[in-house]
């Protein structure tokens, strides 16, 4: 009888699993392809940012104003795959070249080196939370698979440019634009638009108001290399 217990109550439990994973496959599809079409009024990261606040001192603010890839200087998007993923328009979310490196480096370094790309970057901001165990990162593959299969490249930039973290409680280009420059995202320069992408290894120690050496080296790179992208043509080949 025991025997008999225990077997029936690993089928109850079983299907309980099967119905809950359906359920979530079902619901993270359907949010994955609404917000194909609607902007996000938040972000995992954003939240996670508000939560920490509570237990910081001082004042939190959040700065966040969606607009669509056609209000967003060329010179923006350009500038963050020159200084992110530089092979994002030919990718299917993962650079397994980098991805390799970054294993070998981090078994030889204690500083550990990411190999994630924008459809990562944007998988984890927009759904998931700040961490690297490995049930975060697995979450973050399969909502990375679940935007590239949904969405246009086109609509994960813009996703990315709308959400990233360019400052404390600064997300998404046009409030940087606004707090930095004091200026729409649509009229950022070149060298606006690569001194933001400059600061995004950390938007909490490098400053695009107040440029360090480093940053200034790092937007002086991300220049050079999007021009030899193709400058704002690249953005073109994305719908290819």
């Amino acid at each position: 009888m025991p025997f008999s217990l225990s077997q029936s109550s690993a089928k109850r439990f079983l299907r309980l699993a099967i119905r809950c994973m359906f359920i979530f496959l079902l619901a993270s599809s359907g949010l994955v392809l609404l917000l194909r079409f609607a902007p996000p009024l938040t972000s995992g990261l954003m939240i996670e940012r508000r939560l920490q606040s509570l237990f910081a001192d001082g004042e939190y603010q959040r700065r966040y104003q969606w607009v669509p890839l056609e209000q967003i200087a060329p010179a923006m998007g350009v500038a963050v795959v020159a200084a992110e993923d530089q092979l994002f328009a030919d990718h299917a979310g993962f650079d397994w070249n980098a991805i390799e490196k970054a294993v070998i480096y981090n078994q030889k370094h204690k500083k550990t080196r990411g190999a994630s790309t924008i459809s990562q970057q944007t998988a984890k901001n927009l759904f998931l939370w700040s961490g690297r165990n490995w049930f975060r990162k697995g979450m973050e593959t399969y909502f990375t698979v679940l935007i590239e299969t949904l969405w246009s490249k086109e609509r994960i930039l813009e996703v990315y440019l709308n959400i990233v973290e360019l400052g404390d409680g600064v997300f998404g280009v046009e409030a940087a634009a606004q707090y930095y420059f004091k200026k729409p995202a649509a009229r950022l320069s070149a060298n606006e638009a690569a001194l933001l992408a400059a600061v995004l290894p950390n938007p909490h120690i490098y400053q695009a108001n107040k440029p360090s050496g480093y940053v200034r080296g790092r937007q002086r790179w991300i220049l050079l290399n999007m021009g030899r992208l193709g400058g704002k043509q690249y953005l073109d080949t994305l719908g290819e």
